[in-house]
């Protein structure tokens, strides 16, 4: 059963001037450790940080609780399988209210724009 959907787009641009304008202090609070050694080892890591962010979103809309809820940050993380289809990864209070879902995600994007789609569906038990 689905409990959740959320959409996002944003521009890649917006990323970069955040980069460049906050530096390591925007990295630190959006991003685990793992993401920015991800995105820093691509040869567009603006354009990874993007998706990364736009997933993020997408769940944040998908659990529909704002950021007075129990979305953080940090507690999700973007990862990619070895065939490159990415995945999510959960921590914290966001991982204890989705214990019993399970988060889809899909990622796309063109030289300017990111897209993110992510959908909660309760796990069959």
């Amino acid at each position: 059963m689905i409990e959740g959907i959320g959409v996002d787009i944003i521009e890649i641009e917006r990323i970069r001037v955040s980069i460049e304008r906050f530096g390591n202090a925007f990295l630190q609070k959006l991003f685990t450790d793992a993401e920015i050694d991800y995105c820093r080892a691509k040869k567009n890591p603006m354009q990874h940080f993007a998706a990364r962010f736009a997933a993020k979103e997408a769940v944040s809309k998908a659990l529909a609780t704002g950021w007075a809820g129990e979305f953080q940050w940090k507690n999700v993380e973007v990862i990619n399988e070895p065939s490159g289809k990415p995945n999510v990864k959960l921590y914290g209070s966001t991982a204890d209210a989705l214990q019993h879902s399970r988060v889809l995600l899909s990622l796309s994007h063109s030289d300017t724009s990111v897209v993110a789609f992510a959908v909660i569906e309760k796990k069959v038990r």
